[in-house]
């Protein structure tokens, strides 16, 4: 699959996430937490949520009003943007620990056995594999080119190297950005939602006489829910952010040896 191809179909995977998810949220929010089911009198909009049964969850968690589906379609996001994450730098890892495959090449180099270390890039199949196997193809095409002074050689692998990187970063760090901008927005919301359920629940003891319970008590469930669900979804997202960042440093760094590796055994060839 091309490098063009692949993006096409990144792009309409990324434009097709945000309205499914948004789409269940909602779905979700409707008929599952506001089941009749889960609320005395079955009433979602004024009944309490059923005491002592397992559906009381579901009734306070619909209490949080029309935030709640915002914030489980970003919990959502999240979790469909890790795996993506998981399955794509999978991927770029390849076979096998990264340090093993360099130190391998390394020794292939030493000894002038560039095909076997080119298979061994074809046998790992990640991205420092790629880019390491780029390098060894433009090492073996200036290697032995009279017309090339050493340092035109070396600068001409290292500009392989580089182009073929900027081909591999791109798609280790692509989404990331939703995953930080989620983990920003979750908190936000549910800090709106907070307000909102506090306007409520404020409202509804400034009335003449008697507060209204009802509208008392829905004031603070929305405050309370809103704000557990933000902080809820704004820590899993920050989490998955930085393990995955952690990943991609890993696989960086290895793409980083792979090209001093090649240029390095040039720059050592008699």
């Amino acid at each position: 699959m091309s490098t063009k191809q692949s993006g096409k179909i990144s792009s309409l995977f990324v434009a097709l996430a945000f309205p499914l998810a948004l789409i269940v949220s909602i779905l979700f929010y409707m008929f599952v937490l506001g089941d009749p089911a889960n609320f005395e009198g079955g009433d979602p909009v004024k009944g309490h949520p059923v005491a002592l049964d397992p559906n009381h969850t579901f009734g306070i968690i619909h209490k949080g009003g029309f935030i709640v589906p915002i914030l489980f379609t970003i919990v959502l996001l999240v979790l469909i943007f890790s795996i993506e994450r998981f399955i794509t730098l999978g991927r770029a890892k390849g076979k096998g620990r990264i340090d093993a495959f360099l130190h391998n090449v390394r020794q292939l180099l030493a000894t002038d056995r560039v095909d076997e270390a080119i298979a061994a890039c074809d046998e790992q199949k990640g991205s420092v594999a790629n880019v390491m196997r780029s390098g060894l193809e433009k090492y073996q095409t200036v290697l032995n080119d009279g017309t090339l002074d050493k340092e035109t050689k070396i600068n001409t692998v290292k500009q392989e190297i580089e182009e073929a990187t900027a081909l591999e970063l791109p798609m280790l760090s692509k989404n990331l950005v939703i995953l930080s901008t989620c983990a920003s927005i979750s908190t936000l919301l549910g800090l709106i939602g907070t307000v909102l359920g506090m306007i409520r629940a404020f409202s509804a003891m400034a009335t003449a006489g008697t507060p209204d319970a009802t509208q008392l008590s829905t004031g603070i469930s929305e405050a309370l829910i809103n704000t557990a669900l933000g902080i809820s979804g704004s820590c899993i997202a920050i989490i998955m952010f930085n393990y995955f960042s952690t990943k991609i440093d890993g696989i960086t760094h290895g793409i980083d040896e792979a090209g001093f590796s090649v240029s390095q055994t040039l720059a050592n060839h008699k």
